[in-house]
């Protein structure tokens, strides 16, 4: 597994993809994802060797499996991603130190032609991922991650089928989400 080290200007969020099809030339499956970010997180000098900043996010590029894209991801107190999408990609993502809070929709949601969509009752999901935990997600998933602790890092495993091609980021006001931005790899990356 190949790395290179990545550390924001700003606080943006590292991308996690996979698939909705069984393994194929169509690359890996959300569980395959999830099994390989479950692995990874368990890697000790990989988890030790992500440079740790008090303030903003960073992270390192890994090798996903069969094409895929992965990330390790350090998350200081208080840290989180915002409300956003995959650009369509599926992916899995484990906590492999800390406790990250999950807060995602279980509804659908157009990925074109809209700016401003107001959600109904009872689509709010939350998870809490400790060391050692982790999810798989489809291509339609939208959520926001947080390290809510005051006080320690979390370190997380993401990846992401295929690559990401771009991540919405939207804000959200009661039911209300609205798309914000439209970011691509390059800015990422």
């Amino acid at each position: 597994m190949s790395a290179s080290v990545r550390t924001p200007a700003h606080s943006t969020s590292a991308p996690s993809p996979a698939s909705d099809s069984p393994s194929s030339a169509a690359g890996p499956t959300p569980a395959e994802l999830l099994d390989f970010v479950r692995r990874t997180a368990t890697e000790a000098d990989l988890i030790a060797s992500l440079p740790l900043d008090p303030e903003g996010r960073t992270w390192i590029r890994l090798d996903g499996p069969a094409g895929s894209e992965a990330w390790l991801i350090g998350w200081p107190p208080g840290t989180g991603t915002g409300w956003h999408d995959h650009g369509g990609s599926h992916g899995a993502f484990a906590t492999a130190a800390g406790t990250l809070k999950e807060d995602s929709l279980a509804a659908r949601l157009p990925t074109e032609g809209w700016k401003t969509l107001e959600l109904a009752e009872g689509v709010d999901r939350e998870r809490h991922l400790p060391a050692g935990e982790g999810r798989a997600f489809g291509k339609h998933h939208v959520h926001e991650v947080r390290n809510e602790s005051g006080t320690e890092h979390a370190v997380s495993v993401h990846a992401y089928y295929p690559p990401l091609p771009l991540m919405r980021r939207y804000s959200r006001t009661g039911p209300v989400l609205r798309l914000e931005q439209v970011e691509r790899p390059e800015e990422w990356q």
